[in-house]
């Protein structure tokens, strides 16, 4: 009977019309093998959901700790994010006795993962104040705990996502990055619901419990997801390592008025939809009264939209739309989700907080997917210094906004609580309003941004009509 639900389920999960992209399998590289190779992607969709959608959320209002120390917090794993070009390089030239180059990556940035998710629920209490020992401790921990972490996902991804363009076929790759990638939100879903489920019912034990457990299943999944995945090759630490020297090439790549254009674009848009991060939980708990259950599933709501637009995106760039204009149409879509979070205050309306959630995910879905494909079409030769530069600029714009929304809102929120900017304005939300406000100005500029390269009929269109979102390598 047991092998009988296992054949059923293989069945289904191995029919295109019931998973996405599951003509990315091959004979060198079956379903089975991949989908547990992905599980390297859920974990980091796990870690992921925790840092920036539940945990904001409980140390700001369960845990009183200042959004300014939190958005600081969460900004630190993104510090990793820019040397992503980095540790592929060095993965690509790696020189291992045991003959594996993405191996040791995966391992030793799982053992980053795990070592920060075990101290990180027991630093916050010492931070919060409910631990024992000086805060000054906690803040020491958790500084670790988060930097470890980021640097650990940041890893293992990296590696992982190399990795299987690596044992995939040359014409399947393409579409198994884009089902990791889906894996990702998949995982980044699941979390959210478990975790929201979990913690239903609050206590400092609980969270350490949940914590302690996501550090546990990073382990395993990991260890299961590169078991026997690479084959060893001892020849290739005698193979000699010729690299042309990087600034050469990103001046040459940076040289064209356009590629500015768009990197500028990447980062003001990235930075709007960014900047909410460490703020959309704790103002769906402390202005809209949601529980933690409610508020952990926000993140649900995101992934899901995400999903939505990567599922929109494929079908327009499958009949040959512009990636650019895929871009602006989510941050056209970006402003009417910022719209909804505001109303959703004064209407008193958690329903429509969660749809503006859901469309913030899926007008930061729409252009990310945009903004990469154009990133692809500016270098042709070097498909990898592209997307390097796409994730560098995309990542220090998030950490740069992540931090400076939790700054801001503590800051214009004090301001607001003490009178200091008008009678109209006493209220704890004017911090969170005004955050919202600079995403809104900030998606306008980064329309303002796009709008030539939108008009250009150069470059990403061709290459989005021999594309399609299956095609995106990462």
């Amino acid at each position: 009977m047991v092998a009988w639900h296992v054949n059923l389920i293989t069945r289904i999960l191995s029919d295109p019309r019931m998973l996405p992209f599951a003509d990315a399998a091959s004979d060198d590289l079956p379903l089975a093998r991949l989908m547990r190779l992905a599980l390297f992607q859920v974990s980091v969709g796990m870690a992921l959901t925790l840092l920036a959608g539940t945990l904001n959320r409980i140390m700001i209002v369960e845990l009183h700790v200042p959004t300014w120390l939190v958005g600081i917090m969460l900004a630190l794993p993104l510090l990793f994010a820019p040397f992503r070009a980095l540790l592929g390089h060095r993965s690509d030239h790696y020189r291992s006795i045991l003959g594996w180059k993405r191996v040791p990556y995966i391992w030793f940035g799982t053992l980053l993962q795990f070592g920060g998710l075990a101290i990180m629920p027991f630093a916050l209490l010492v931070l919060s104040g409910t631990g024992r020992g000086p805060i000054i401790y906690g803040q020491i921990g958790a500084a670790l705990a988060f930097l470890l972490v980021g640097a650990g996902l940041h890893t293992t991804q990296t590696a992982g996502l190399a990795l299987a363009t690596d044992i995939a076929p040359k014409e399947t790759r393409p579409r198994v990055v884009a089902l990791l990638y889906v894996m990702l939100l998949l995982g980044m879903v699941g979390a959210s619901v478990i975790f929201g489920w979990l913690l239903s019912d609050y206590t400092h034990l609980r969270l350490v419990q949940v914590i302690q457990g996501a550090a546990f299943l990073t382990f395993v999944f990991n260890v299961i997801a590169l078991w026997r995945q690479e084959p060893r090759d001892p020849d290739r630490a005698r193979e000699p390592v010729a690299t042309p020297a990087f600034w050469d090439v990103w001046q040459r790549f940076t040289a064209p008025q356009s590629t500015r254009r768009l990197l500028w674009t990447i980062g003001l848009g990235t930075a709007a939809f960014s900047m909410q991060d460490v703020l959309l939980e704790p103002y769906g708990g402390e202005i809209l009264g949601m529980p933690v259950g409610a508020t952990s599933l926000l993140t649900a709501f995101w992934a899901l939209g995400a999903l939505l637009a990567f599922g929109l995106a494929a079908r327009r760039l499958r009949v040959g739309a512009d990636p650019l204009r895929v871009a602006a149409g989510g941050l056209l879509t970006g402003l009417l989700a910022f719209a909804a979070v505001v109303l959703a205050d004064p209407l008193g309306s958690p329903t429509l907080f969660k749809f503006g959630a859901l469309l913030i995910g899926f007008g930061g879905g729409l252009f990310s997917v945009g903004t990469l494909l154009a990133a692809m079409a500016l270098e042709r030769t070097d498909n990898g210094l592209a997307l390097g530069a796409w994730g560098a600029v995309q990542a220090t714009a998030a950490g740069l906004a992540i931090a400076a929304g939790g700054a801001l809102c503590d800051l214009i929120g004090s301001y607001a609580e003490q009178g200091l900017l008008g009678p109209a304005l006493v209220s704890k939300v004017s911090g969170y309003m005004f955050v919202y406000h600079v995403e809104l100005g900030l998606l306008f500029a980064a329309l303002i941004a796009i709008g030539p390269l939108v008009r250009s009929t150069t470059g990403p269109k061709l290459v989005a009509e021999r594309l399609g979102l299956a095609d995106m390598p990462g």
